[in-house]
């Protein structure tokens, strides 16, 4: 029977989830809540998401897992609604399907390989992904992961090239690298070489990367190499450099400003996203101006926007809050920031041609990670050329291109 997952949270999460969907041999009739704990509304949602299925699955078995069961397992495991808790580490494997009550959580002592056998796969055979790395050694003041994924570990490099290859031969055209931080993977940019050149592999993307740790081995990638995709996306957090430091981050404002310029000076197509969080505990008008600044200057165009969200257990949670409501405010400022450079990124690009990785019969995703939308039918999984005609809602609209 198989496993229903619902989840919650990042990239990585939906991941693993795929995985866990694959788990489709157990008797009972089990459905996963696969947490997140990033924030304490991430983790009230889920709970809130957990007492909804256990009103509509009455007779089915509930599994709580992930991050927000690797922090609080005691919560969960007194909810009357939940069965069974596992921690990041136990969700992964099968055989703890196959016990529907109790808590199974280890600690992070100790540094693991990442527990994954197979790479998953989403989108009809469009994209694929493949996990590298697990865990983050960083310690920012505002976040939880560490303590949920524990240090970083690594899926050695052969299975990797080994992993691609395979889903390669299955039909798959793209290939993503994923992790909490892949950059934290030794010689990150030697990796993504040799996964380029894997025979048949059309795009190659990377998952979220840490600004400090971004070296010119990886960047010289990008120079020559049009497998891999023009598009990074940074884990920036701040543009103001006392809030960084207040946040534990380990790069400036300026080594996002000169990231952009280097990839840009070996690859002038390249475009930027980031994420962002407004209103961390301390932070002024000026401050949060000299974010609205970095992205203007920067030209970055996909950006990801959170409100600062008190999180227990962090040292963020101690220092003075700024109010609710200038957060969110904030928040709103910086994503029109953002827009306002997507489009005038996209705008730029009208009467251009891109390749597009069909993903529905008439849309799919260019090599910009921007979805355009096309005039005519394909089969999925193709690519085809097409001609930017406008922009429409952050989505090109085009015509496929005639040779």
């Amino acid at each position: 029977m198989p496993i229903r997952v619902e989840t919650f949270g990042c990239r990585l999460n939906t991941f693993e989830s795929a995985s866990i969907s694959e788990f489709s041999d157990v008797e009972d009739d089990i459905i996963v809540v696969n947490t997140c704990a990033v924030t304490g509304e991430a983790e009230r949602q889920c709970r809130q998401t957990i007492r909804k299925i256990r009103r509509e699955n009455p007779n089915s078995l509930i599994f709580v897992v992930g991050c927000a069961a690797q922090v609080h397992p005691e919560i969960y495991a007194q909810m009357p609604e939940v069965d069974r808790v596992l921690g990041n580490r136990e969700k992964l494997n099968k055989d703890n399907y196959k016990i529907n009550s109790g808590v199974d959580v280890s600690s992070w002592d100790k540094e693991v390989k990442v527990n994954l056998s197979e790479p998953v796969f989403f989108d009809d055979k469009v994209r694929a992904f493949i996990q590298i790395q697990q865990g983050c050694n960083n310690h920012c003041t505002y976040c939880i992961i560490r303590q949920a994924r524990g240090p970083a570990s690594f899926l050695e490099e052969n299975k990797i090239l080994s992993y691609a290859s395979k889903l390669v031969d299955k039909g798959f055209k793209e290939i993503c690298l994923t992790g909490v931080d892949i950059t934290e993977y030794p010689r990150l940019g030697a990796l993504v070489n040799k996964v380029s050149k894997i025979d048949g592999l059309k795009r190659l993307r990377l998952g979220s990367i840490d600004p400090a740790m971004v070296d010119d081995e990886l960047i010289n990638v990008f120079a020559n190499n049009d497998i891999v995709q023009p598009h990074i996306h940074f884990s920036a957090q701040s543009g103001d450099d006392v809030v960084l430091k207040r946040m534990a981050r380990r790069h400036k404002r300026k080594d996002i400003i000169d990231l952009c310029k280097k990839f840009r000076l070996v690859r002038p197509d390249m475009v930027f996203g980031a994420d962002f969080i407004t209103g961390f505990p301390t932070e002024t008008d000026e401050m949060f101006q000299n974010t609205v600044d970095l992205v203007k200057e920067s030209k970055i165009t996909h950006l990801h926007v959170f409100p600062y969200s008190e999180r227990s257990g962090t040292p963020a949670i101690k220092l003075p809050q700024v109010p609710v409501e200038i957060r969110k405010n904030r928040a709103r400022i910086l994503r029109e920031a953002g827009e306002e450079q997507m489009n005038l990124w996209m705008m730029s690009k009208i009467g251009q041609s891109m390749s597009v990785l069909v993903e529905k019969e008439n849309s799919g995703l260019c090599e910009y990670y921007t979805q355009v939308n096309f005039d005519q039918k394909c089969k999925v999984g193709s690519f085809v050329n097409v001609k930017i005609k406008d922009v429409k809602d952050a989505v090109f609209v085009a015509e496929i291109a005639k040779f």
